[in-house]
Protein backbone atom coordinates (compact mmCIF):
# COMPACT_ATOMS: atom_id res chain seq x y z
CA UNK A 1 0.00 0.00 0.00
CA UNK A 2 1.22 3.66 -1.19
CA UNK A 3 1.46 6.24 1.43
CA UNK A 4 3.36 9.50 1.68
CA UNK A 5 3.79 11.47 5.07
CA UNK A 6 1.71 14.72 5.90
CA UNK A 7 3.65 17.24 7.64
CA UNK A 8 2.16 18.18 11.28
CA UNK A 9 1.94 22.24 10.17
CA UNK A 10 -0.16 24.69 9.00
CA UNK A 11 1.80 26.72 6.53
CA UNK A 12 5.14 26.92 5.76
CA UNK A 13 7.79 24.44 7.45
CA UNK A 14 9.84 27.48 8.91
CA UNK A 15 6.79 28.79 11.11
CA UNK A 16 6.58 27.02 14.29
CA UNK A 17 3.38 24.88 15.00
CA UNK A 18 1.12 24.94 18.11
CA UNK A 19 -1.98 23.49 16.58
CA UNK A 20 -3.52 21.27 19.56
CA UNK A 21 -4.32 18.64 17.90
CA UNK A 22 -1.27 18.17 15.06
CA UNK A 23 1.06 20.63 16.51
CA UNK A 24 4.76 19.43 17.05
CA UNK A 25 5.68 22.65 18.95
CA UNK A 26 2.57 22.39 21.26
CA UNK A 27 4.00 20.76 24.79
CA UNK A 28 0.76 20.17 25.76
CA UNK A 29 -0.87 19.52 21.97
CA UNK A 30 -1.99 15.59 21.15
CA UNK A 31 0.57 15.39 18.13
CA UNK A 32 -1.03 13.18 15.77
CA UNK A 33 0.82 12.23 12.81
CA UNK A 34 -1.22 11.58 9.33
CA UNK A 35 0.01 9.80 6.19
CA UNK A 36 -2.34 9.49 2.85
CA UNK A 37 -2.94 5.61 1.99
CA UNK A 38 -2.81 6.59 -2.14
CA UNK A 39 -4.70 2.72 -2.26
CA UNK A 40 -7.53 3.84 -0.55
CA UNK A 41 -7.82 7.78 -0.67
CA UNK A 42 -7.84 8.38 2.84
CA UNK A 43 -5.95 9.65 5.52
CA UNK A 44 -5.05 8.15 8.42
CA UNK A 45 -3.21 8.63 12.23
CA UNK A 46 -2.60 5.61 14.44
CA UNK A 47 -2.32 6.69 17.98
CA UNK A 48 -3.67 5.76 21.83
CA UNK A 49 -5.16 8.27 23.91
CA UNK A 50 -3.57 8.48 27.89
CA UNK A 51 -6.01 9.34 30.46
CA UNK A 52 -4.98 13.37 30.07
CA UNK A 53 -8.16 12.61 27.67
CA UNK A 54 -10.78 11.19 29.83
CA UNK A 55 -14.28 11.36 29.88
CA UNK A 56 -16.59 8.97 31.23
CA UNK A 57 -14.18 6.48 33.16
CA UNK A 58 -11.59 4.44 31.08
CA UNK A 59 -12.82 6.52 27.72
CA UNK A 60 -12.03 9.94 25.77
CA UNK A 61 -13.85 12.84 26.60
CA UNK A 62 -16.60 13.85 23.96
CA UNK A 63 -14.71 17.11 23.20
CA UNK A 64 -11.78 14.93 22.00
CA UNK A 65 -13.05 12.75 19.74
CA UNK A 66 -14.69 15.43 18.18
CA UNK A 67 -10.94 17.04 17.78
CA UNK A 68 -9.58 14.01 16.05
CA UNK A 69 -12.55 13.61 13.84
CA UNK A 70 -11.96 17.62 13.02
CA UNK A 71 -8.30 17.11 12.42
CA UNK A 72 -8.28 14.23 9.92
CA UNK A 73 -11.05 15.82 8.35
CA UNK A 74 -8.96 18.87 7.61
CA UNK A 75 -5.93 16.89 6.07
CA UNK A 76 -8.52 16.31 3.09
CA UNK A 77 -8.23 19.47 2.14
CA UNK A 78 -4.47 19.74 1.52
CA UNK A 79 -5.37 17.40 -1.77
CA UNK A 80 -6.97 20.59 -3.17
CA UNK A 81 -3.82 22.49 -1.83
CA UNK A 82 -6.39 25.00 0.07
CA UNK A 83 -6.40 25.79 3.85
CA UNK A 84 -9.90 25.85 4.95
CA UNK A 85 -11.54 26.16 8.27
CA UNK A 86 -14.22 24.28 9.92
CA UNK A 87 -17.60 25.76 9.35
CA UNK A 88 -19.56 23.32 10.72
CA UNK A 89 -18.97 18.88 12.02
CA UNK A 90 -21.88 17.01 13.11
CA UNK A 91 -20.43 14.11 15.46
CA UNK A 92 -21.79 10.76 16.16
CA UNK A 93 -20.96 8.72 19.06
CA UNK A 94 -21.79 5.16 18.32
CA UNK A 95 -19.87 3.19 20.80
CA UNK A 96 -16.91 4.87 24.22
CA UNK A 97 -13.68 5.06 22.63
CA UNK A 98 -11.21 3.50 25.20
CA UNK A 99 -8.54 4.70 26.47
CA UNK A 100 -4.64 3.11 26.19
CA UNK A 101 -6.21 0.98 23.25
CA UNK A 102 -4.94 1.54 19.39
CA UNK A 103 -6.97 3.35 17.84
CA UNK A 104 -6.93 4.93 14.19
CA UNK A 105 -8.53 7.69 12.01
CA UNK A 106 -9.36 7.73 9.25
CA UNK A 107 -10.48 11.00 6.87
CA UNK A 108 -12.33 10.94 3.16
CA UNK A 109 -13.56 13.88 0.63
CA UNK A 110 -17.20 13.79 -0.20
CA UNK A 111 -17.66 16.64 -2.39
CA UNK A 112 -15.85 19.91 -3.07
CA UNK A 113 -18.54 22.89 -4.34
CA UNK A 114 -16.72 26.00 -5.27
CA UNK A 115 -14.97 27.08 -1.85
CA UNK A 116 -16.73 24.74 0.31
CA UNK A 117 -15.22 21.37 1.13
CA UNK A 118 -17.30 18.60 2.32
CA UNK A 119 -15.35 15.91 4.20
CA UNK A 120 -15.75 12.97 6.50
CA UNK A 121 -13.81 10.81 9.25
CA UNK A 122 -14.04 7.60 11.07
CA UNK A 123 -12.27 6.47 14.62
CA UNK A 124 -12.34 2.60 14.89
CA UNK A 125 -10.66 0.02 17.36
CA UNK A 126 -8.52 -2.28 16.73
CA UNK A 127 -10.79 -4.60 15.71
CA UNK A 128 -12.20 -1.89 12.81
CA UNK A 129 -14.80 -1.26 14.30
CA UNK A 130 -16.57 2.10 13.51
CA UNK A 131 -16.47 3.84 17.46
CA UNK A 132 -17.45 7.91 16.53
CA UNK A 133 -18.32 9.26 12.67
CA UNK A 134 -18.45 12.80 11.56
CA UNK A 135 -19.14 14.62 8.33
CA UNK A 136 -18.19 18.73 8.15
CA UNK A 137 -18.11 21.37 6.18
CA UNK A 138 -14.90 23.22 5.38
CA UNK A 139 -14.50 26.68 3.98
CA UNK A 140 -11.24 27.81 1.80
CA UNK A 141 -9.74 30.72 2.78
CA UNK A 142 -6.68 33.16 2.08
CA UNK A 143 -4.19 32.49 5.10
CA UNK A 144 -2.12 35.27 4.45
CA UNK A 145 -5.32 37.61 4.48
CA UNK A 146 -6.88 35.97 6.91
CA UNK A 147 -3.82 35.50 9.61
CA UNK A 148 -1.37 38.13 8.44
CA UNK A 149 -1.22 39.39 11.68
CA UNK A 150 -0.78 36.93 13.98
CA UNK A 151 2.10 34.89 12.24
CA UNK A 152 5.55 34.68 13.81
CA UNK A 153 8.78 35.80 12.15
Amino acid sequence: MSKRHVGRGHGSRQQKNYCFACGKNNPEGMHLRFSYEEQSGRFVSRFRLGRRYTGPPGHAHGGVIATILDEAMGKVNKLHNVVALTSDIAVQYLKPVPLNRPLRVEARGVSVRGRRHVNAAEILNQRGEVLARSRGTFVAIDPQRMFAKFVER
